[in-house]
């Protein structure tokens, strides 16, 4: 065997490759005595089928087998002598020769990009700062008393956060349209369900009320026979009815799962989910521009092979989320493209967290490990039993091991970055409407 090393590109690599015809020829003769023992032809006992026909129907399959092995060996000990990292697999193409007695070959193939991790002195992370405090819990029980609303019967004129029930009918110059037309439809009022022309008509009017008004459609409508025009409404409100919100008492606290009605209680464990989510939120937010800030610091040359099968692996996975949605794939021709700068991303991130953790010794260690098992087994009624499910099989680990060695990346940026504390609004945060 020979090789022959050329750089064709910044990644690329051609090596050439040279096997000897007796090698194969000797290696394929021996594969068809050891086939020959058990192949079975009409009129021969096993093993006893002669040579020369095992060779006509089998030598083609056998050649093709040993070469390609052969190509496997030689490819792998030219990269292994040279040190070459490859990415991806290797390209082969036969090269024309007049040897009797070797065949040759080139292997066109990636390497993996050589770097050293960039400066990151002069890169800025803002840090979210929040403190849940008695504010925060008042403010997520609001929103689960909103969610369990109850609506009542009012003998009064309809205001925002009412629920009312009524018909419509609306008609483009004096004719009906479609989808204008509906009886006893509910909605309710400020949450935006119908256009604000539509509901600022509705607000104020009480049970039994009718009236005619008319509207004028956006001009970005996604009906668009109606974008940008006027048409009329006629509507009769069937019924008002206003918010009723539950007290915050033992009944409710049995709702939220605390089986004794305790509210001391309650509130204890809403505090504590949302101190786990604010951390959770926050570490996030940390997390996202450290990934900013590496891929910045970190301008690297990515190869084609492995974007291309990153690419291949989210489209796959776009796959399964649409059939688990009941979508048929089929009907809705994946592209490529759509996933190249995700690819591309996810990529250059993983080359360059893995040359972090290399260069600065960062991987996880088993304590770590343990620690956010017990975090995450934390939101479980039963913590015990999610850990042991963890570390009932090992494969279940690699997971939660990469997320430690992420942590342990983003705490070294945090240590080499400037790094600036900035107070959090806790609806932004956790992405609530004001």
């Amino acid at each position: 065997m020979e090789s022959n090393t050329a750089q064709a590109s910044e990644l690329e690599r051609r090596v050439d490759l040279v096997i000897a015809i007796a090698d194969v020829e000797k290696e394929m003769e021996q594969r068809l005595k050891r086939m020959g023992r058990n192949v079975k032809m009409p009129g021969f006992r096993p093993g006893k089928v002669p040579l020369s026909m095992v060779k006509q129907q089998y030598g083609a399959q056998a050649r093709h087998e040993v070469l390609s092995e052969e190509l496997d060996r030689v490819f792998g000990e030219a990269v292994t002598a040279q040190n070459l990292r490859v990415a991806g697999y290797p390209r082969i193409e036969p090269k024309a020769s007049e040897s009797a007695t070797h065949l040759e070959f080139s292997a066109i193939f990636e390497v993996y990009p050589e770097f050293v991790p960039g400066d990151l002195s002069a890169s800025e992370i803002e840090r979210p700062v929040l403190e849940v405090s008695a504010a925060e819990v008042d403010k997520t029980l609001d929103i689960l008393r909103k969610q369990r609303v109850a609506y009542v019967d009012a003998d009064r004129a309809a205001a925002k956060e009412d629920r009312v029930t009524i018909d419509f009918l609306g008609k483009k110059d004096g004719v009906p349209f479609q989808g204008g037309e509906a009886s006893d439809y509910p909605f309710v009022l400020g949450q935006g369900m119908m256009l604000p022309d539509f509901e600022n008509a509705v607000e104020g009017c009480k049970t039994g009320d009718a009236k005619s008004f008319d509207l004028t459609f956006p001009a970005d409508y996604h009906a668009k026979d109606l974008a940008g025009q006027t048409v009329q409404f006629e509507i009769t409100v069937k019924q008002v009815q206003a918010p009723q919100l539950p007290e915050i008492d033992g009944e409710f606290a049995k709702g939220m799962g605390v089986a004794d009605g305790d509210v001391a209680k309650m509130k204890a464990e809403i505090a504590a989910n949302l101190k786990r989510e604010v951390k959770r939120r926050i570490e996030g937010k940390i997390k996202d521009q450290v990934m900013e800030v590496l891929l910045k610091a970190n301008p690297i040359t990515i190869p084609v092979a492995l974007t291309d099968m990153e690419i291949q692996r989210l489209m796959q996975a776009a796959r399964q989320d649409m059939e688990q949605r009941g979508m048929k794939t089929k009907d809705f021709p994946i592209q490529p493209e759509w996933f190249a700068d995700q690819a591309k991303r996810r990529v250059a991130l993983g080359l360059i967290l893995a040359e972090v953790v290399k260069v600065e010794n960062l991987r996880a260690t088993l304590e770590q490990v343990r620690t956010l098992v017990e975090e995450t087994a934390q939101s479980y009624e039963q913590p015990e039993e999610v850990i042991r499910w963890y570390y009932a099989q090992p494969q279940r680990l690699q997971e939660v091991e990469g997320v430690a060695l992420e942590n342990n990346v983003v705490a070294w940026v945090l240590s080499k970055a400037k790094v600036t504390d900035k107070a959090a609004v806790f609806d932004e945060l956790m992405g609530q409407k004001q």
